[in-house]
C-alpha cells in the first residue's frame, strides 16, 4: 500500500469519527428544550433526531461544496494537512463536551483546517473572504436572527395563550414541540452533515480520485456521513444537554417551541445559500431568545457568557492544535509520523472520556435541577429515580417486617426531586 493510499485512509475515518463527535455534540441544539419541557423522553428525543439527521444529510449539499472549494486553496491541500485539521476539530470538540458547553463543531473543524492550512504554506493558502464571508458574518448575524425570532416568538405566544389553563396549554405545545424538534433535527441534518462531506471530498481531490471540477462529493461519501452522524447522535451528547435544556433558561414548552421554530428556520435557510452555520449558535440564540421574550423568565448570564466565551476561541484553539499536530504529523514524516500522530489523537479521546466518567450524565440524570453547574447537583446518592424507588422499598419492607407495634417507617434522609417523588405517591 502506498503512503498516499495510506495517508486517504485514514483521513476517511478520521473525518467520520469527527462526523461521529459532530453528532453526539450537537444532538441538544435539537432536543434540549423538547427534554426539559417533558414533551419527549431522553431515549426517544434521540433516537427521533438520530433519524431525521440521517435524512437530513441527503437533502442537500451545498454546504459541502463550501468546506470543498470555498475556504481553502484545493491545489495547496494536502492529506496530512486535512487529517491535522480533523484532528483539532476533533480535540475541541470533545474538550467542550465535557465541559458541557455547546461551541460550535462548524467552526472546529474550519479552525482545525484553516490552522493547519497556515502552518503548512503561510496564511496566502486561506481564501480570507471566504471565510468572513461564509464562516464568521453568518455566525454573527444568524445568531442575532434567531435570538431576535425566538424572542418575538415567545412573547406571541405568551400574549396569544393569556387566559388560557396552563395546564391545557402546555399539553398542546408539548405536543406541538414533537413537530419543531424533528423540523430542527431534519435542518441540522442539512447543515451539520455536509461539512464532512466537504472534508472528504476535499481529500479526494487532493489524492486524485475526483476532479477538483466536481461540484458533488460520491455517493459513498454522502451515505457514510449521514450515518455516522446520525450514530453519533443516538449516543446523545447528555452533557451538552444539560447546559442548553436546564443551565440557560427554565424552559417551558411553549419556549421551546419558538426556540426549535426559530432555529429550523435559520438553519434551513442557511444550507438552501450554502452558508457553513454553526447550528449550535443558532440554537443556543434561539434558547436564549425565548428566555428573553417571557415575561418574568430567568436568564443564566453567566452561563451565556460562558458559551460566548467559548464561540469566540473556537477557532484559533482548534486553529491552534489543528497547526501543532500537522507540525509533528509532517515533521517526523512517512507512515511513523502518522502513526504517531493517530495514537496521540486517540489518547487525547481516551483521557477526555475518562474524565467525563468521573461525573457521568446520561438519559437518567439529565434533567435533574441545575444548582449552578454542569454536576454540582448530580453527586448526592439516590440521583436516579430507579435507585430512589429502591430505597423506598427497603424502608417499607424493614417497617413491615418489624411488626405492628415497632411499624415505623425509618426517617428518609435528605434525598434529590426524585426519591422525594416517589415517597409522595
Amino acid at each position: 500500500m502506498s503512503l498516499d493510499l495510506f495517508l486517504l485512509i485514514i483521513v476517511v475515518v478520521t473525518a467520520l469519527a469527527f462526523d461521529f463527535t459532530n453528532g453526539f455534540h450537537d444532538t441538544g441544539n435539537a432536543m434540549a428544550t423538547s427534554i426539559a419541557s417533558g414533551a419527549l423522553k431522553p431515549k426517544a428525543a434521540v433516537t427521533l433526531s438520530a433519524c431525521l439527521n440521517l435524512i437530513g444529510a441527503f437533502l442537500s449539499t451545498a454546504v459541502a461544496a463550501t468546506i470543498a472549494k470555498g475556504l481553502v486553496d484545493a491545489q495547496l491541500v494536502s492529506l496530512e494537512l486535512i487529517f491535522a485539521g480533523l484532528v483539532g476539530g476533533i480535540v475541541w470538540n470533545l474538550l467542550t463536551w465535557l465541559l458541557g458547553i455547546p461551541s460550535s463543531s462548524s467552526h472546529a473543524l474550519i479552525g482545525g483546517i484553516v490552522g493547519a492550512m497556515i502552518a503548512a504554506v503561510g496564511g496566502h493558502g486561506v481564501i480570507w473572504s471566504g471565510v468572513v464571508s461564509k464562516v464568521l458574518v453568518p455566525a454573527v448575524v444568524a445568531t442575532l436572527i434567531a435570538t431576535v425570532i425566538a424572542s418575538v416568538g415567545t412573547w406571541l405566544v405568551y400574549r396569544a395563550t393569556r387566559g388560557v389553563d396552563e395546564k391545557r396549554s402546555e399539553k398542546l405545545f408539548r405536543r406541538g414541540q414533537i413537530g419543531s424538534a424533528a423540523l430542527v433535527s431534519l435542518a441540522h441534518g442539512t447543515n451539520d452533515a455536509q461539512k464532512t462531506m466537504g472534508v472528504i471530498f476535499l481529500a479526494l481531490m487532493s489524492y486524485g480520485a475526483v476532479s477538483t471540477s466536481e461540484t458533488l462529493p460520491p455517493l459513498w461519501v454522502i451515505v457514510s456521513c449521514a450515518l455516522a452522524m446520525a450514530a453519533g447522535t443516538y449516543t446523545g451528547g447528555w452533557r451538552i444537554i444539560r447546559t442548553l435544556g436546564k443551565g440557560l433558561v427554565e424552559i417551558k414548552s411553549p419556549q421551546g417551541m419558538a426556540a426549535e421554530s426559530s432555529a429550523a428556520a435559520v438553519i434551513l435557510l442557511s444550507s438552501h445559500f450554502g452558508y457553513s452555520l454553526s447550528t449550535t449558535q443558532v440554537a443556543t440564540g434561539s434558547v436564549l431568545g425565548s428566555g428573553v421574550g417571557k415575561p418574568g423568565a430567568q436568564v443564566r448570564w453567566g452561563v451565556a457568557g460562558r458559551m460566548a466565551s467559548a464561540w469566540l476561541v473556537t477557532l484559533p484553539m482548534a486553529g491552534g492544535v489543528g497547526s501543532g499536530a500537522y507540525g509533528l504529523v509532517h515533521g517526523i514524516g512517512g507512515y511513523f509520523g502518522i502513526a504517531v500522530g493517530v495514537t496521540l489523537l486517540i489518547t487525547a479521546v481516551l483521557a477526555i472520556w475518562l474524565r467525563s466518567r468521573r461525573a457521568r450524565i446520561d438519559h437518567s440524570n439529565v434533567n435533574a435541577e441545575w444548582d449552578g453547574t454542569l454536576t454540582g447537583g448530580l453527586d448526592a446518592p439516590g440521583v436516579r429515580p430507579e435507585e430512589a424507588g429502591q430505597e423506598v422499598e427497603r424502608a417499607l419492607r424493614a417497617a413491615l417486617e418489624a411488626g405492628t407495634d415497632e411499624a415505623k417507617l425509618a426517617a428518609v434522609p435528605d434525598t434529590p426531586a426524585p426519591a422525594r417523588e416517589v415517597i409522595r405517591s
